[in-house]
């Protein structure tokens, strides 16, 4: 089931393992590779629409690329509020490809932003032989001690009632109109973003069951990315790895690029 977002690309609902998963679908015609592309957190893959379309002109058109939404990070409460943790997020994505990319005739090349960088790397630690290449787009790969940001953030998502109650007040701004809400984000925190952008904030992050899991999937990616990253790894796998790196970013300082080179 899918259908036509512009004229590059489709939005498509599959069943991964028992599990709907959203994917932005971008064909071109005699692929020379295909990219699969992993989200942030939140990891609602329409946000990323514009990127992907934009990816694939830049590309000159000759890769075809499938972005994959997290699990309950959508629209639609799928799964009835069960939430899901970075291990479970992964094992998702291995799934997918396990079962919709197994017959690929072209390299498979893994691209992910922050977490899905992460988590992109644990796909390509656990299955190498199917991953040709892999890039990781402003990569969160730890925990940053010097970010109060990250510091707050780890505080709320530790505490199940300020969560609930975050994913509360979030909901409550779900329920307004879409134009009111695109309106309020617009004049916010959405200054610069698209209007796909926007649509994908209002009609799928401003969901009770998208922000508990977005706060819960936070939980889980600090308690596991206290330990170092696989240094060793990434090392014997340069020649296969490429990161992009930003001068302000907190969820991936320039400090950790200069560490791992």
């Amino acid at each position: 089931m899918g259908h036509f977002i512009s004229n590059k690309s489709s939005l498509r609902l599959c069943n991964v393992s028992g599990r709907k998963t959203e994917l932005v679908e971008i064909h071109a015609t005699n692929p020379r590779m295909h990219l699969l592309f992993l989200p942030g957190n939140p990891g609602v893959i329409s946000f990323y629409t514009d990127f992907l379309e934009s990816l694939y002109e830049q590309m000159g058109e000759t890769a075809s690329i499938t972005g994959i939404g997290y699990i309950s990070h959508s629209e639609k409460d799928w799964e009835n509020r069960k939430l899901f943790s970075l291990k479970e997020q992964i094992d998702h994505k291995i799934n997918f490809i396990q079962q919709e990319l197994q017959a690929l005739e072209v390299p498979l090349i893994v691209v992910g932003h922050s977490i899905g960088s992460y988590m992109s790397l644990e796909i390509f630690k656990q299955i190498p032989k199917k991953v040709a290449y892999f890039i990781a787009l402003y990569p969160f790969l730890a925990v940053n001690s010097e970010s109060h940001q990250q510091s707050i953030i780890k505080k709320i998502s530790r505490s199940r009632f300020a969560s609930r109650l975050i994913s509360a007040i979030v909901a409550l701004l779900g329920l307004l109109p879409v134009r009111a809400s695109a309106f309020i984000a617009k004049n916010s925190l959405a200054k610069s973003w698209s209007s796909t952008a926007i649509d994908a904030l209002c009609t799928s992050v401003l969901k009770y069951h998208t922000m508990n899991n977005v706060l819960y999937l936070a939980m889980t990616e600090f308690e596991e990315l206290y330990k170092e990253p696989d240094w060793d790894f990434m090392r014997k796998k340069h020649n296969r790895i490429a990161y992009l790196y930003g001068d302000d970013d907190h969820w991936a300082p320039l400090r950790m690029h200069d560490e791992f080179f």
